[in-house]
């Protein structure tokens, strides 16, 4: 069979093509170009001397046309309504397993693999396509994949899945493959340094206005830079000064406000999610207990999830929860499997 494998440079989809190959598959690399900065070409080139290693085809595809439309684009208009957005997994719905999986057809692809900590399954009585946690729990990327349709896992490969990253690093090393050298970036691809604040500067048409920051009772504590350059339970750079620690407990664009409180304020209960996708089936016609994530590697807490019109769900959590943050993603789970999940809109005690 022939499979493409997304490589990103790193040891994780190198080894997922190491694999492959090792089953007797005919595989080519694919890396997306999505940027011109360093870090992207870096990868590039990473990926291209894995593939050497391998031996086996590698294609740099150049998206960064659709990538600068769709992901970044919506990168900065939801930060300038005053959201945190969670642009991987917008990618991975619309990009990676989208427009890169369309070229890798082109390519003569017949599966796409990829290197993400997440497993699938067949569900032998309703014939869908399962979308489960890795079995390294502390690597697990299900969360980023929720987006992700029937047809797209249909013809998608998790090659390391079942593996523990101790593991792929072994493969790794004994392969002598070159991207174990490489340091693992946790941050967000398109922006260097995470400086997300001057990325926001330099690439938004639009920006919100200096405003107040607000207490809770409407005082005017201080001055803000912009709504977008502030997220929910923030405590650092707020440039002001209180007896008590103060964290960012909501954003008001309709006011330009940020408000701050004591950190049990930073808290809610509640939330409501829409732009939903449900990966294990359909939304729950009734009150469903479940696991919520509201945000990668946010520890799944107990929450009652109700139907809330046709696009949308309430939430409440068995236990008050930290900063839920609109914007952010919120992925549902019955045991290691996810249910589907949504974009917050709203949150609430």
């Amino acid at each position: 069979m022939k499979i493409a494998v997304a490589m990103s440079g790193g040891i994780d989809s190198s080894v997922a093509a190491a694999l492959l190959k090792q089953e007797g598959h005919e595989v080519f690399g694919v890396t997306m170009k999505l940027t011109d900065n360093d870090n992207n070409q870096n990868a590039i080139e990473s990926a291209r001397r894995a593939a050497t290693k391998l031996e086996i085809p590698h294609h740099a595809i150049d998206l960064r046309d659709i990538f600068e439309r769709v992901i970044i684009a919506d990168f900065c208009r939801e930060y300038s309504l005053g959201n945190t957005p969670n642009p991987c997994i917008l990618c991975n719905r619309y990009i990676k397993f989208g427009v890169l999986w369309e070229k890798a057809r082109e390519l003569g692809a017949e599966l796409l693999a990829t290197g993400h900590y997440a497993r699938t399954e067949r569900d032998k009585t309703s014939g869908r396509y399962l979308l489960k946690k890795g079995k390294d729990r502390q690597k697990d990327q299900s969360y980023f994949l929720y987006r992700l349709t029937q047809e797209q896992l249909a013809h998608t490969l998790f090659p390391i899945g079942n593996l523990t990253k101790e593991t792929v690093k072994r493969v790794a090393a004994e392969l002598k493959l070159p991207a174990v050298k490489r340091p693992e970036s946790q941050e967000i691809c398109f922006i260097p340094g995470a400086d997300y604040i001057n990325f926001l500067k330099d690439h938004a048409t639009t920006m919100p206005p200096a405003g107040p920051i607000l207490d809770t009772e409407g005082n005017v504590l201080g001055q803000h830079e912009g709504i977008a350059f502030y997220t929910m339970g923030q405590r650092k750079g707020l440039g002001i000064t209180s007896a008590k620690p103060l964290y960012v407990i909501d954003i008001e664009p309709a006011k330009n406000a940020v408000i701050v409180g004591s950190k049990e304020q930073a808290y809610a209960d509640v939330l409501i999610a829409d732009s939903l996708n449900w990966t294990g089936g359909t939304m729950p016609e009734k009150p469903t207990q479940l696991k919520a994530s509201i945000r990668y590697r946010h520890t799944e807490a107990g929450a009652e999830v109700s139907p809330r019109g046709e696009d949308s769900v309430y939430a409440k959590f068995t236990e008050p929860q930290m900063a839920v943050t609109p914007g952010q993603s919120v992925v549902f789970y019955d045991m290691d499997t996810v249910i589907g999940g949504g974009t917050i809109i709203r949150k609430g005690r």
